[in-house]
């Protein structure tokens, strides 16, 4: 199949195969007498594994390493089990991250019920002057 077709087959974009050829994620692939690039199932299926990766935030240098690791799995996979912890450390961080910057805009929103004029909205008061929003605004999340 064609360039075209491997991107309609896998949702990925034509140029992002590209990339992933030039970055040495995709086998370069044999070209026809016109110099079109010709992929096949196993094209397919390597493509797909590196999209996955790349949905589960996976970085192109880990991805590599998953797929040499995927075209030789007879090696030790602790190092696989490490960089899933990893990645489950930094989602618990992100999401903490998340839940106080919730707290904060939850905390702003309780200065205003709205109809007031922007120099009385306690929201913009509280941005405005971190001191008035709420005391841990000024403290950084813990990670």
């Amino acid at each position: 199949m064609k360039i075209g077709e491997l991107a309609e087959k896998t949702g990925c974009k034509v140029v992002t195969i590209r990339y992933y050829e030039k970055e040495g994620l995709l086998v370069a692939p044999a070209r026809t007498e016109g110099n079109y690039r010709r992929y096949d199932r196993e094209d397919v299926e390597r493509l797909n594994f590196i999209m996955h990766c790349r949905r589960h935030d996976m970085k192109l240098g880990e991805i590599r390493k998953l797929l040499a690791f995927r075209d030789h799995p007879q090696r030790d996979c602790t190092w696989v089990t490490e960089m899933i912890d990893s990645h489950i450390r930094n989602v618990n961080a992100q999401i903490q991250s998340l839940e106080h910057l919730k707290h904060h805009l939850e905390h702003l929103r309780q200065r205003c019920a709205g109809g007031h004029s922007g120099e009385r909205c306690g929201i913009m008061q509280g941005l405005d002057n971190p001191a008035l929003c709420c005391a841990s605004c000024e403290r950084k999340p813990k990670r």
